[in-house]
């Protein structure tokens, strides 16, 4: 509601957006990197290793086998535990504390815009991920080519 999109009307249930913006942010990111990934692995550009050449989106979880989805699973856990607490108290929605000395050397105006297109592009991720996704079980084509 505070960027003007409220479709649900959220805004008017919950009061406190905080915890609604550290999700909204949250799953950007993931969608951004996810359909980076998607694009590169089917790209043919992969990690050294025969486990890391299946280019089909849903095949890949499968090849990587059980020690590499764990450590993802262990790395996301790490994540999330260091920064639970953050998302019912006072902190930045987004801000877990890495590399952020960029983003405080601007402006609050400049530091405003970034973090308005930060969202802008979450949310641009979060449709692309869908359609790549839909476009993959239901046409089982490449998103490539």
């Amino acid at each position: 509601a505070d960027m003007g999109f409220d479709p649900m009307r959220l805004s008017d249930i919950q009061t406190d957006l905080n915890y609604a913006r550290w999700a909204e942010i949250k799953h950007g990111r993931i969608c951004m990197l996810a359909i980076v990934g998607m694009v590169i692995q089917q790209a043919g550009i992969h990690l050294p290793g025969a486990q890391f050449t299946n280019t089909d989106v849903f095949g890949a979880i499968s090849s990587v086998g059980f020690a590499g989805n764990l450590q993802v699973l262990l790395a996301i856990g790490i994540v999330e535990g260091t920064n639970f607490k953050k998302h019912y108290e006072d902190g930045t929605p987004g801000d877990i504390g890495w590399g952020n000395d960029v983003l405080y050397k601007l402006s609050s105006e400049q530091q405003k815009v970034r973090q308005e297109q930060e969202v802008v592009h979450g949310r641009l991720a979060m449709i692309a991920f869908t359609g790549a996704i839909v476009q993959t079980l239901l046409f089982d084509k490449p998103l490539l080519g």
